[in-house]
């Protein structure tokens, strides 16, 4: 089956801060409901914006990449039958993220499937 990355860029979640618990539970709600569904893969968020950079040489430095204004605030990958599904599933988390979601197909890579 296919596998979906469901994203969302870093700043996209607005709401009051008092409103993150109840954000955080509806959530996770969803995440629980994947679970169930059998679809979840795996997912998550980041703490800060500070990537580092690791060359082919093993060096190490301060990242990004590329400088962008865009950074992944967070995301979930999903194994689904088909896009329709992936779409259904990014409409339940866009409602609890509260804050629109980018949706992209995987290549279908068998070596990197356990």
């Amino acid at each position: 089956m296919p596998r979906y990355i469901i994203s969302f860029n870093d700043g996209d979640m607005k709401f009051p801060m008092d409103e993150l618990p109840q954000v955080a539970d509806e959530s996770h709600a969803v995440v629980r409901e994947a679970k169930a569904a059998g679809v979840w893969i795996f997912g998550g968020g980041f703490f800060e914006d500070k990537p580092v950079v690791v060359n082919e040489h093993g060096e190490i430095k301060p990242g990004p990449i590329k400088a962008s204004e865009v950074r992944l605030g967070g995301f979930s990958i999903l194994e689904v039958a088909n896009a329709e599904e992936a779409y259904f599933w990014a409409a339940k988390i866009a409602k609890s993220c509260r804050c629109d979601q980018e949706v992209r197909e995987l290549i279908d890579d068998p070596e990197s499937v356990n």
